[in-house]
């Protein structure tokens, strides 16, 4: 699996000569620590500090490519225009809304893959094992590309980075229940941004009481399906692939079932891991 094209993901530029600043007043993550060679990974928040959108970004030349969902994509873009005001910035949707070499598309590398010389190649921000990922115009990714998704997830799962939309409902959760304080999605020591009090205070007074940990499944079961200790809901399953998933579960209700078997209707769940990815 050296390189899979990731259908499910769109690119978005945002340039211009406020554009580091605009973006350091709304996203997750500090864009000062931002360059050719430092990725990042970030999320837009509400008010209340629940995830809206998340995404990758990477400095090319003057302008940040936001590698993020293809199905927020749109709403997205229309959520950094609603922000941007009088700030001396251009926003547009390179997946969508672009043609020919200007439209891209977003590859996963993996062991020794070689991305076209055309393509920029980085590192994922959130953990090193999951590789490097290539944003490069779509002729171009669909010749190089294969589309070994399943793999793709397996392997993300067993890195147990949670993907938005699947792992987690856009809208319905906080940073820290999808551990982006411990994927290296969040700053604690920059200014302010949209949701930042609310994060701050979770961070602060240790509130989480959600986490996504990787499970093992004993069967077929759907994202979505409601896991259970006897009578005790503890959490929704995510994405599963080859026995092994994504679950977001309540540490506290955990706790409480002294190990009481889990399970999400029919099928046995158990959790292979009670540490949250990225913890020490």
């Amino acid at each position: 699996m050296p390189a899979v094209l990731l259908t499910d993901r769109a690119v978005l530029s945002v340039s211009g000569a406020d554009a580091r600043h605009f973006l350091q007043g709304l996203v997750t993550c500090d864009m000062t620590k931002i360059s050719a060679e430092a990725p990042g990974f970030g999320a837009l928040l509400t008010p209340q500090g629940k995830i809206l959108f998340d995404f990758l970004i990477a400095q090319d030349g003057e302008r940040f490519l936001l590698d993020t969902s293809r199905e927020k994509a749109a709403d997205l873009l229309k959520r950094l225009t609603f922000y941007r005001l009088r700030a001396k910035v251009e926003l547009a949707n390179l997946s969508d809304d672009a043609k020919g070499d200007e439209a891209l598309a977003v590859v996963a590398l993996f062991g020794d893959a070689q991305a076209p010389v055309d393509a920029l190649v980085f590192a994922d921000p959130r953990a090193k094992a999951l590789g490097k990922r290539a944003i490069l115009p779509v002729a171009a990714a669909r010749a190089f590309a294969g589309d070994a998704r399943g793999e793709y997830e397996a392997h993300r799962i067993a890195c147990g980075v949670p993907s938005g939309g699947l792992d987690f409902a856009y809208g319905d959760a906080f940073p820290h229940e999808t551990n982006m304080d411990l994927l290296n999605g969040v700053a604690f020591d920059k200014g302010c941004y949209i949701g930042q009090e609310v994060v701050s205070r979770m961070q602060h007074r240790g509130l989480v009481r959600k986490r996504v940990l990787k499970v093992a499944i004993d069967g077929e079961a759907a994202p979505g399906a409601e896991i259970r200790a006897g009578e005790i809901a503890v959490g929704v399953l995510g994405g599963a692939q080859g026995g092994r998933g994504l679950a977001t579960l309540r540490l506290d209700r955990l706790e409480d079932s002294n190990g009481a078997p889990l399970a999400a209707g029919d099928v046995q769940v158990s959790v292979l891991d009670r540490a949250p990815q990225g913890s020490p």
